[in-house]
C-alpha cells in the first residue's frame, strides 16, 4: 500500500534501487544533492543536475519538464552520504511564473523499479518560494527511509544550496541555470492548456471539471508508465501554468475588446474574450458508433474538445504527441526495469561460489534471461498495440487537416484560399520516435509566433547517418526558411504579415526566387552592409513605438499610415555584413519583438560568429533551432525524449507554392 505522506513524516524503504516521479503544471528543474550525516553537501560533485546529470547512485534529467523521472540505486552512493535530497525549482529568466504559489501543488512519488510506488508527497503550502527541498532519503541505523520535507526558498537554488552548507551554491545555481536555459531552447514549447480536463474526449474517463466550471480542481498525481488508450488521463501534469487562449475559429461578437489592454506585472496580456473566461468549450459532435467492449475506439478527427473544428484537431494532434511520448517512455521504462532485474539476478549467481560452475548455475542464468527476455516482449506487446491505435488515427486526421496544419503535398492546398482570419496555429514540420518510425507527428507553433526561428546552416550529420556538405546545408536551410516564410504568408489574411529579406552576399538569390518573383516581399532582398543598418533600424523603430503605445494604454496613438501587420525579418549568412551596432539591434528584435509583432528567422551556421564568444548565447537560445534535414534536437516538455525533426517541405516539383504565393500577392494587392 502507498504511503501519503505528509510534511514530516517518515517511512520505510525496503528497495535500494528506486525512481522518484514528480509531476507539475508547469516545467520546472529537478535536482538531486548528496549529503553526509548533518546533511551538509561537501562540492558540486555531491550534486547530480541539468548540466551533470549523473553522480554516484543518482541520475537526473538533463532539462526542465513538467514530468521528471529520477533514478536512485542507495547501494551505489558513498559510504560517507547519508542522506539523498530532492530539490525541484523553477527556471529562472523563462517566461513562465517566478513563484510556486502561482502553480499547481507539485506531487513527488518513489517507486520501485516495477512502477509500484511506495510512498508518494504533495508539496502544498508554497507561496513565494521558487525553490524547494521535496523530500529526502536517509539512513538511520543501517536502513533507509523517506522524508517529505517540503521546505521552501523565496531565493530560489541559490538561497537552497547555501542553506545545505555547499560553499560553491551561487557557482553551481548559475551552472544549473545555464544548462537548463539550453536545455529549454531546444524544447518543443507546450500547448496551452484545454479549458477542460486535460483528458482527450475518445477516452473512456469522463472528462474532469475545473474550479471556474463548478467542480473541484484535480488532484495532482503520479504519471504511471502504461498505455494511454487504457484509461489513462495524459493531459494534465504536461500543461503549463494556466493561461485562457483565444479561439480565432470562432464568430466575432460586437462587444468584443478590439485593443489589447495595457500589461499587468503579473504576465503577457490576455486577449481572451471576456465572455468566455469561465466557459468550457462544447465537447464534439459524436461522429462515429461507439466501439464494441473489448475494442479500440475508432478514430475520428477531430474527436477533441474545441470551439471549432480547427481547434478540436490542434488539441488532438497534441494528445497525439502526448500519447506518443507517454506509452514510449513506458516502454523505455520497463525496458530499463528488464535489464536491471537481469542485471541483479546474474550478480547474485555470480555472487555465490557454488553457482559460478555447473548445472545449477547455467540454469539459473538462463532462467533470468528468459524472464528478462518476456517482460521486453510483453512491453513491447503493449507498444505495439498502442502504436497501432495511433496510426490508425494519424492516417485519418492527416487528410483532415486545414492547410496551416497540413504537409505541402496534402490537397488542401490545392483548394487554398486566402483566409480571412489568423489560425490557431502553423505547421513548422514533423516529429517521430525511433520505436514509431512510421507515425508522424505534425509540429504545430501556435500563432503569433512567441519565439523566433533559427535554421542551423551549419554542416551536420543527419538522423540517417549521412552527411551533408556546409554549401549544400546553406541551399537547404535557405529553401526551408523560404517554405517556412511563404506558409506564414499563406495562413494570415491579406495585408496582415509583412516579409523583409537580409542577404547581405546575395547568396540565397536562389532558394528565394519564389518570394521575390510573385511580389510578396515588401521589397527586393537588402544586400551589404548598409541595407542591413537601413532594415535593421526601421524594424527597432517600428518595435519602439509600439512598445510604449501599448504600455501606456494608447495602442490608438500610433502615427497615421503606421504598418500594424505582422512583420517577419529573415537574416542570410548571419554575420556577414553585420557590425557591433547591428549585432545589438538584432539581439533585441530576438528578445523584444516578439511581443510587439517583430519576428525574426535566421539562417546561419553557428560556428560562423563563433568570433562574437558568449555574447551571443542568449541570442542562440532566445529561438528555436531547427534544421534542413532530419535530426533528433529536439525535446517535448513531459518526460524529455529526444524527437527526430523533419522540416515541411515542397515535393520536387510541384508548383504548389508558386500557386499559393500568387493568390497571396493577388490578395494583397485588391487589399492595397
Amino acid at each position: 500500500m502507498t504511503a501519503e505522506l505528509v510534511r514530516g513524516q517518515n517511512h520505510p524503504l525496503s528497495q535500494a534501487r528506486l525512481e522518484i516521479r514528480i509531476s507539475a503544471g508547469t516545467p520546472i528543474v529537478a535536482v538531486a544533492a548528496l549529503g553526509d550525516e548533518n546533511g551538509r553537501i561537501h562540492g558540486v560533485e555531491w550534486v547530480a543536475h541539468p548540466g551533470a546529470p549523473t553522480q554516484p547512485g543518482l541520475e537526473v534529467p538533463r532539462q526542465a519538464a513538467a514530468d521528471h523521472r529520477l533514478a536512485v540505486d542507495l547501494d551505489a552512493v558513498p559510504e560517507a552520504v547519508h542522506r539523498v535530497s530532492v530539490l525541484l525549482a523553477l527556471p529562472v529568466g523563462g517566461t513562465g511564473p517566478v513563484r510556486f504559489g502561482a502553480v499547481a501543488a507539485p506531487f513527488v512519488a518513489v517507486t520501485g523499479l516495477d512502477g509500484g510506488e511506495v510512498a508518494s508527497y504533495t508539496i502544498t503550502g508554497l507561496e513565494a518560494e521558487s525553490a524547494v527541498v521535496a523530500l529526502e532519503l536517509y539512513r538511520r541505523q543501517g536502513a533507509w527511509k523517506v522524508r517529505a520535507v517540503g521546505q521552501g526558498y523565496a531565493g530560489g537554488l541559490a538561497e537552497l544550496l547555501t542553506d545545505q552548507q555547499l560553499p560553491q551554491a551561487h557557482q553551481l545555481a548559475g551552472s544549473i541555470n545555464d544548462a537548463v536555459s539550453q536545455g529549454l531552447a531546444r524544447s518543443v514549447q507546450a500547448p496551452p492548456p484545454r479549458t477542460m480536463d486535460g483528458d482527450r474526449s475518445r477516452q473512456a474517463a469522463a472528462p474532469a471539471l475545473g474550479p471556474d466550471q463548478g467542480g473541484t480542481a484535480p488532484q495532482p498525481g503520479p504519471v504511471p508508465p502504461v498505455s494511454p488508450y487504457g484509461g489513462q488521463t495524459p493531459g494534465g501534469p504536461g500543461q503549463p501554468a494556466p493561461q485562457q487562449p483565444s479561439y480565432p475559429g470562432s464568430a466575432p461578437d460586437p462587444d468584443a475588446v478590439t485593443q489589447p489592454s495595457a500589461p499587468t506585472a503579473g504576465g503577457p496580456i490576455d486577449y481572451s474574450h471576456p465572455r468566455r473566461q469561465n466557459a468550457a468549450p462544447p465537447p464534439p459532435p459524436p461522429t462515429a458508433p461507439p466501439a464494441a467492449p473489448g475494442q479500440p475506439a475508432q478514430p475520428v478527427a477531430g474527436d477533441a474538445t474545441g470551439w471549432s473544428m480547427e481547434e478540436r484537431l490542434y488539441n488532438q494532434v497534441w494528445g497525439m504527441f502526448e500519447d506518443l511520448a507517454r506509452t514510449t517512455a513506458a516502454y523505455r521504462s520497463a525496458v530499463d526495469f528488464a535489464e536491471s532485474r537481469m542485471d541483479k539476478e546474474l550478480e547474485q549467481v555470480l555472487s555465490d561460489p557454488r553457482s559460478r560452475i555447473g548445472g545449477q548455475g547455467d540454469a539459473a542464468r538462463e532462467a533470468a534471461r528468459a524472464r528478462h527476455t518476456q517482460l521486453v516482449a510483453q512491453a513491447r506487446e503493449a507498444l505495439d498495440r498502442d502504436l497501432a491505435q495511433l496510426a490508425a488515427e494519424a492516417d485519418v486526421v492527416e487528410p483532415a487537416l486545414p492547410p496551416a496544419y497540413a504537409r505541402w503535398d496534402n490537397p488542401a492546398w490545392h483548394a487554398y484560399r486566402v483566409p480571412m482570419e489568423i489560425p490557431m496555429a502553423l505547421r513548422l514540420g514533423d516529429l517521430h520516435l525511433p520505436e514509431a518510425d512510421r507515425i508522424r507527428i505534425p509540429m504545430l507553433v501556435r500563432l503569433p509566433l512567441e519565439r523566433g526561428l533559427w535554421i542551423d546552416s551549419g554542416a551536420a550529420g543527419s538522423s540517417d547517418g549521412s552527411f551533408t556538405d556546409s554549401p549544400t546545408m546553406s541551399r537547404l536551410a535557405m529553401e526551408t526558411a523560404v517554405a517556412h516564410a511563404a506558409r506564414l504568408l499563406a495562413v494570415y489574411p491579406a495585408g496582415e504579415f509583412t516579409v523583409h529579406v537580409i542577404d547581405p552576399a546575395g547568396s540565397g538569390a536562389q532558394p528565394l526566387a519564389p518570394l521575390v518573383q510573385t511580389g510578396v516581399l515588401a521589397a527586393p532582398p537588402v544586400p551589404g552592409a548598409a541595407g542591413v543598418a537601413d532594415v535593421l533600424g526601421r524594424l527597432t523603430q517600428r518595435v519602439d513605438l509600439v512598445q510604449m503605445a501599448v504600455r501606456g494604454g494608447a495602442a490608438d496613438s500610433l502615427p497615421p499610415g503606421f504598418d500594424t501587420s505582422q512583420q517577419l525579418l529573415i537574416v542570410n549568412d548571419f554575420p556577414h555584413g553585420f557590425d557591433d551596432r547591428a549585432v545589438n539591434q538584432l539581439r533585441y528584435l530576438a528578445d523584444e519583438g516578439p511581443a510587439f509583432g517583430v519576428h525574426l528567422m535566421m539562417v546561419a551556421d553557428r560556428e560562423q560568429s563563433s568570433g562574437y564568444g558568449p555574447l551571443l548565447d542568449p541570442l542562440w537560445r532566445s529561438l528555436l533551432r531547427l534544421t534542413p534535414v532530419a535530426d533528433d534536437h529536439l525535446a517535448d516538455p513531459w518526460v524529455g525524449h529526444a524527437w527526430t525533426y523533419e522540416p515541411s517541405l515542397v515535393p520536387p516539383g510541384s508548383q504548389v507554392l508558386q500557386q499559393v504565393l500568387s493568390q497571396v500577392a493577388t490578395a494583397r494587392t485588391k487589399f492595397t
